[in-house]
């Protein structure tokens, strides 16, 4: 076992018959939220205003459950399984990137990764995937609108960053609708605007915090371009400054053809066809996909819905929570794709 990897990575390997044979590898991630949790149940988080609001400590069982059954199994099969305990996947940079330059695909490389996040749009017992391009890439975006502030009754004394910046958000969705192609997948939100004036205080500065998501890295480089050349333009118009910083996040996220195709075939075996799904594409983010840029991937979904149960909270939110009977088919699933694709030619 490897400890202390990208920080507090963790990875153990099963070394079967012939282990040089094949390596396969299964990712889990382990990272909590700052979210202070409200559920009602046992297993109530401990520490107060953390909780894993994103199902990480599913992952993290179900992935130490195939720990347990491929241990089991050491003298009937060949090759290799590494098992991938990684921090860090809900903050930049990730945790994966890290994990790779401390050499986590190397001494033995895995031909292959497979990774599962828990689904609460899907009920329990079933699984989603998607072949190719499933979900996309992540930029943080920061402007600041530096102009002269005032009175706000004497207007034509300032130069008003708040105005400024109301041009540059309408500006900057020309992006999406007119420069990116129509079947290229994009977003361009601001989810934050900070300006500390008042009613009759014209602020010297307008900060804006936003996200850019797509799939192909030509077009995402071109519109960082862009997103710097309307929100400094339009600034130096109106006589103010204009900053803009682009923090590059995690790549897109594609499962490679034929493993995904592999998977579908196996989980549809294991679980039968009703209950493995397509999924759409996605614009959320997953820092896996550093993982699929370097080596076949194939990241699924693992269902965890429970009506009855009154399990139906999202991701993300102070209600989350999982049906256990998920974690069987977690871990046990995760753990026949892991043998069928030691065993396959």
């Amino acid at each position: 076992m490897q400890r202390k990897i990208a920080k507090t990575g963790v990875v153990g390997t099963i070394k079967f018959r012939n282990p040089e044979k094949k390596t396969v590898a299964l990712r889990a991630d382990m990272d909590a939220l700052p979210i202070n949790e409200e559920n009602d149940v046992d297993y109530i988080s401990k520490n107060e205003g953390i909780m894993h609001a994103c199902g990480h400590d599913a992952h993290m069982a179900s992935l130490l459950g195939v720990a347990k059954i491929l241990s089991q199994m050491t003298d009937e099969l060949e090759g290799t399984v590494k098992l991938i305990f990684q921090p860090a996947e809900e903050s930049l940079p990730g945790g994966a990137k890290g994990m790779i330059e401390e050499g986590v695909l190397k001494n033995p490389k895995p031909e292959s990764i497979f990774g599962q996040h828990v689904y609460p749009s899907l009920e329990s017992g079933k699984v989603g995937i998607r072949s190719g391009k499933y979900m996309a890439s992540s930029d943080e975006i920061y402007i600041n609108i530096k102009g002269k502030g005032g009175h706000a009754a004497t207007p034509h004394l300032t130069i008003d960053p708040i105005v400024i910046s109301s041009h540059i958000i309408i500006a900057l969705q020309q992006i999406v609708s007119r420069t990116a192609k129509p079947d290229m997948p994009t977003v361009l939100s601001f989810g934050k605007i900070e300006a500390n004036g008042r009613n009759n205080v014209i602020p010297e500065n307008v900060k804006l915090h936003g996200t850019f998501r797509t799939f192909n890295e030509e077009w995402r480089n071109k519109a960082h371009q862009k997103i710097k050349d309307i929100a400094i333009n339009i600034s130096n118009s109106f006589g103010a400054k204009c900053d803009v910083e682009i923090i590059k996040g995690y790549p897109f996220l594609s499962n490679d053809i034929k493993l995904s195709e592999f998977f579908r075939k196996n989980a549809e075996d294991y679980l039968g066809k009703n209950n493995v799904v397509d999924l759409d594409i996605a614009m959320t983010a997953e820092d896996f996909s550093y993982y699929s840029h370097v080596i076949p991937a194939c990241f699924y979904r693992l269902g965890t819905r429970n009506k009855e149960k009154g399990i139906t909270s999202a991701l993300h939110t102070s209600t989350f929570n999982i049906d256990e009977k998920a974690l069987e088919t977690g871990m046990g699933l995760m753990a026949w794709i892991a043998v069928q694709k030691l065993i396959t030619p």
